[in-house]
């Protein structure tokens, strides 16, 4: 039976190669989603380390944090770029469980993030949850909460506003554009609780500034924040 499975797993990957979703190049045997050269690569920020970081300098002042960090720099053209860009637009799920291993691993070598009582993913509008099919930031809570032992709310934080495209927006009038757009469902979940606000990629912090200060009206006791990646 071992012997007619991997045939079959060797036939079904002639037929249908799997790439990386860095590099697009061909996954050797037991790499999935992205190859081990671009793991070995991926230019780590270490933020989880220190307190002070760029990302917690970011939202000094527009949110009383218990930490913030992102776990890899975000640069146009290169292969973070394209991990995170298989993840939003091109279906790659498994591509969000994996980053959320990776930052889980650092996360546990903080000590400002040891006492997590819950995980919540940035929420997406339904109108683009259904067009896009799935919250990527949700698969990246995933991979967290299975390494961290920490259970997800995924239908509490809700987004009741569709907002068109921040990325070309100064940071005041993202936040403008933002921070009536989040509700929190039912408070009792999130009361005196620490939570850990999860998203992909951090450039101004708006949506997270929107989101965290929803939670802190909420009721929730530390609030900390962790994504993929930062883009300087």
């Amino acid at each position: 039976m071992f012997f007619i499975k991997r045939y079959t797993e060797d036939l079904l990957n002639l037929l249908f190669p799997e790439l990386c979703n860095g590099c697009a190049q061909l996954l050797y045997r037991g790499e999935k989603e992205v190859c081990t050269k671009c793991l070995y690569d991926l230019p780590y920020t270490d933020f989880h380390l220190y307190p002070d970081n760029l990302v917690a300098k970011q939202l000094w002042g527009r949110l009383p944090l218990n930490a913030a960090m992102a776990m890899l720099y975000f640069k146009k053209g290169t292969n973070v770029q394209n991990m995170i860009h298989s993840l939003k637009y091109n279906h790659k799920c498994g591509m969000g469980t994996v980053f959320g291993k990776l930052l889980a691993k650092r996360l546990k070598k903080s000590e400002f993030y040891n006492d997590l009582d819950l995980i919540i993913p940035v929420p997406l509008h339904l109108k683009k949850l259904k067009l896009r099919g799935y919250n990527q930031s949700e698969y990246i809570a995933s991979g967290l909460s299975e390494e961290l032992a920490v259970p997800i709310s995924t239908k509490n934080l809700l987004r009741r506003q569709a907002t068109e495209s921040q990325t070309k927006k100064a940071r005041y009038t993202r936040y403008e554009n933002m921070k009536d757009v989040f509700t929190v469902k039912d408070k009792t979940e999130v009361l005196d609780k620490h939570i850990l606000l999860v998203d992909d990629v951090i450039t101004t912090g708006a949506t997270l500034e929107a989101c965290g200060s929803t939670l802190l009206k909420n009721g929730v006791k530390k609030l900390s924040i962790a994504a993929v990646a930062f883009a300087e």
